[in-house]
């Protein structure tokens, strides 16, 4: 049989033929992508598209240093009112030292007043609203400078310029969701163990 399958295989080979060339052949050559990004950064930066690109990317860089988006969700106060924030957090998990001592077991409720401060009180404006601008600087200097103003809205830099200063801003609304403000102007004080949060009048 393996005789068979042999004779039947170079009898095939025997009648395989040249069936010619049915159309035109060409080499496969691709341009290298490298090359082509090249070539494009080449022409943008002749024409003044790149410096253009460049210039544009530093505006919006500096734009969004200056003056971070302000926090859409909160609005000028309308009504004053006063309530608390208790900062206590329990312990999920035992807390060890390095050598493996157990020094928080879990369900433990820790309270970060317990150990620090509130070293200043805070005060959360929309820089935006002129009133509440001069608001602050009344409250600044009813408290002898010991305050730091937390900006919701408008620009810090044109803030700490003018009044000579650290300013700060309340980057994605972290602190006002945390705290649970929902109008502005709002002062931040320790009140025993929790934070009193009074959102004042204009």
């Amino acid at each position: 049989m393996a005789l068979v399958a042999v004779a039947m295989l170079l009898s095939f080979a025997a009648r395989a033929q040249d069936l010619g060339v049915i159309g035109p052949v060409y080499p496969i050559a691709e341009p290298s992508l490298l090359e082509v990004i090249l070539a494009r950064l080449r022409d943008a930066e002749a024409t003044g598209v790149l410096a253009q690109l460049q210039r544009d990317a530093q505006a919006r860089a500096k734009n969004q240093i200056e003056q971070p988006a302000a926090i859409v969700k909160l609005t000028k106060t309308t009504k004053a009112r006063s309530f608390y924030y208790d900062p206590s957090i329990v312990v999920p998990y035992a807390i060890l030292d390095a050598d493996g001592k157990l020094l928080v077991p879990p369900g433990t409720t820790v309270n970060p007043l317990d150990t620090v401060s509130l070293s200043q009180a805070l005060l959360f404006i929309d820089a935006r609203d002129t009133a509440q601008v001069k608001r602050a600087s009344g409250i600044l200097d009813e408290r002898g400078g010991k305050l730091k103003v937390i900006l919701t809205g408008g620009s810090y830099l044109d803030l700490m310029r003018r009044w000579k200063r650290p300013v700060f801003f309340d980057q994605q609304g972290t602190l006002t969701e945390k705290l649970g403000i929902r109008h502005v102007p709002a002062l931040v004080t320790q009140d025993g163990k929790r934070l009193r949060i009074e959102e004042i009048l204009r």
